[in-house]
């Protein structure tokens, strides 16, 4: 599938990776929907984007709330093409802490966002796929979730995030096998220590200790990067029912 026609949905697209996604999108021609809970930075980003752009206020883990900000951002681009589930938090906890075992909520929470609102917003995304033309190759759409390296090598106090993101990927390949009838791709990229909003709030010694680790090349990953990626599997009708590392081989420590 070619770039410059894409009408893509993002989840958590008001920044970080999912934001240097529609751009990517955005600035090979194609259209992007910006879902996300930061009505603020989401209005902003869509408003730097241009016209092909719109921010659609979105709670993942409300599956009304996703079907709806699907219908309307399917309404704006004509159709959806490309889902990027990019929404997510990190909310650490050891098991065992200081002040006693961990409240099952926060784990809860992690699990609902990262994980539940991945698989609302595949369902959702791809209903509305599945209504596609497909082009030449048979293929009508292409849902990719975003993991991390944590799902294989989660650190001391991750337990949560780890749990979620390992879910992700292992629900990726029957969904994608269950897709496929209908030409529609599904995959998900494993990205180690990047540049994120999140990243940005430590001190530069911290973020520079943090890409140190990284083998090669010895820094954090770049948004762009990721989309970069994004792109590449766009393209590539071969690329199905995958998890790609994006890590530059670092293999994370207990802590």
């Amino acid at each position: 599938m070619d770039l410059a026609s894409a009408k893509a949905v993002i989840s958590g697209g008001a920044s970080g990776l999912g934001l240097a996604t529609a751009r990517r999108v955005i600035d090979a021609g194609g259209y992007a929907a910006l879902l996300d809970v930061n009505e603020e930075q989401g209005v902003k980003s869509a408003e730097e984007l241009g016209e092909r752009a719109i921010f659609l206020k979105t709670d993942v883990t409300d599956e009304a709330g996703v079907k709806d900000s699907i219908k309307n951002a399917a309404e704006f681009m004509d159709g959806i093409t490309l889902a990027v589930n990019c929404a997510g938090v990190l909310l650490p906890a050891r098991v065992l802490g200081r002040e006693g075992p961990a409240p099952v909520d926060s784990f809860s929470k992690t699990i609902q966002i990262n994980l539940v609102g991945a698989f609302i917003v595949t369902k959702e995304a791809a209903a509305v796929m599945q209504l596609n033309e497909p082009n030449a190759d048979g293929e009508r759409g292409l849902v990719v979730s975003t993991a991390s390296v944590a799902a294989y090598e989660g650190q001391i106090g991750q337990a949560s995030y780890s749990a979620s993101k390992g879910g992700i990927i292992s629900m990726m390949l029957p969904i994608a096998r269950e897709l496929a009838r209908f030409g529609i791709r599904v995959n998900t990229i494993a990205p180690g220590i990047f540049m994120t909003p999140m990243m940005a709030g430590l001190p530069e010694e911290v973020r520079q200790s943090l890409g140190a680790q990284v083998p090669f090349p010895p820094r954090l990953g770049r948004p762009e990067e990721f989309a970069d990626l994004v792109a590449s599997i766009y393209g590539n009708a071969m690329i199905n029912g995958e998890t790609i590392r994006l890590d530059g081989a670092i293999r994370m420590q207990p802590k």
